[in-house]
């Protein structure tokens, strides 16, 4: 089973921000596009804070 834990889910302008935790894998993001598409980065990111920092500026840079 796996143990992902969700910090934060965000909807800016038809886009949803995910911040989530694995063991594996620290705290990441992926961002879920009007269109359906995921995008993200397989970077470690030691606290959610700076996940969902580095999601929001990749929001802020699609429009």
């Amino acid at each position: 089973m796996s143990q992902v834990k969700v910090d934060t889910v965000v909807c800016i302008n038809g886009s949803t921000l995910m911040v989530f935790y694995t063991p594996g894998h620290c705290w990441e993001f992926r961002i879920i596009s009007r269109s359906g598409g995921i995008f993200g980065e397989q970077k470690i990111y030691y606290t959610a804070e700076a996940a969902l920092r580095t999601g929001l500026e990749w929001l802020r840079d699609e429009r």
